[in-house]
């Protein structure tokens, strides 16, 4: 395939549509000596439509430890030993106490996420209680994070003032087998179109530094487009010990900035969520991959590792010349 240019990609991106899928495999080989070129392109779409701005949400790990999955990645499966932390469902109070707090900093986003595929009826009842208390106690936008559900609990969510449910693909179709085999790729899509069915919108990305080709990466950006998905969150492999990815060897960090800058150009007009991994991939580099392409972040830490201390991400934005989405 014919290596396209920039010229022929720019007023097409500019104007809101996405490559197509070969313009962004095309797009895919061009040789890191065209980096640059290729972050500049990335950086003026990302300005185009959101400017300077970031958008910020956080999240809070509800229920810990004990799934039953065997994603190969994931701290919480009960099929690896690790360090992770566990505990049942959080407490109401415990839920509000973070919510305040991140609405204080300038925190727009706000989600419960639990552990397991699924979520059992009498969490279920339990978590749309503080998703009413939140709703009644707070401004924030309220986003839910509970594994597989159907439409029905979908709705329930909406009722109790849910507004996006969160369920990532992972990968790429083709390379999803080869991080989980206890549940399907076709399952997680089963998720992401009952939560639309409901009248949720959606949030759904996944993990880069897998051991995926780029092909693999697209074709997960590529579909995530074609459900309608406008959220997507970027999460860096962070090797958990004890996972069988321990050893996985991480992502140079020109590879993971040409990746977001494809991604970017994929999906012009949609949300790109620096997430999970971030700091010890990118390290002086973050504050780079949201300048040119990045425009979302949750901040105040993931499911099981901390993060950076919010101030600080705030301090990286003012740096950078970028500002919180209000």
């Amino acid at each position: 395939m014919a290596l396209i240019t920039r010229q022929e990609i720019k007023g097409k991106v500019l104007a809101g549509e996405g490559l197509s899928p070969e313009e962004a495999f095309g797009l895919a080989g061009w040789p890191l000596e065209r980096l640059e070129e290729l972050l500049s392109l990335a950086q003026e779409v990302r300005e185009r439509f959101w400017g300077r701005e970031v958008e910020l949400c956080s999240i809070i790990n509800a229920r810990s430890g004990l799934c039953r999955e065997d994603c190969r990645f994931c701290a919480q499966s009960s099929r690896y030993r690790t360090e992770v932390e566990i505990y049942p469902l959080i407490s109401p109070e415990k839920a509000l106490e973070k919510a305040r707090y991140m609405e204080i900093v300038g925190v727009r986003h706000f989600s419960l996420v639990t552990s397991g595929q699924n979520i059992e009826e009498r969490d279920f009842k339990q978590v749309l209680e503080i998703y009413r208390m939140l709703r009644a106690e707070t401004s924030l936008e309220l986003h839910a994070s509970l594994g597989s559900i159907d439409q029905e609990k979908a709705r329930q969510l909406r009722e109790a003032g849910v507004t996006t449910y969160h369920h990532n693909l992972e990968t790429g179709r083709n390379y999803f087998p080869r991080i989980c085999t206890t549940h399907t790729f076709k399952d997680r899509v089963a998720t992401i179109r009952a939560a639309k069915s409901a009248g949720l919108a959606v949030c759904s990305g996944g993990i880069i530094g897998l051991g995926e080709s780029m092909t693999d990466r697209l074709e997960m950006v590529l579909e995530l487009r074609e459900l309608g998905v406008r959220s997507v969150p970027v999460n860096i492999l962070n090797p958990i010990p004890g996972t069988p990815l321990a050893k996985q060897k991480p992502l140079p960090v020109e590879e993971i900035l040409k990746t977001v800058a494809i991604f970017r150009l994929i999906m012009p007009r949609s949300v790109l969520r620096l997430c999970g991994g971030r700091e010890p991939a990118l390290k002086e580099k973050q504050a780079a991959a949201l300048r040119l392409a990045i425009n979302g972040m949750v901040v105040g830490g993931y499911l099981t590792l901390p993060g950076n201390e919010i101030q600080k991400d705030l301090d990286m934005l003012f740096a950078a010349g970028l500002q919180p989405s209000r």
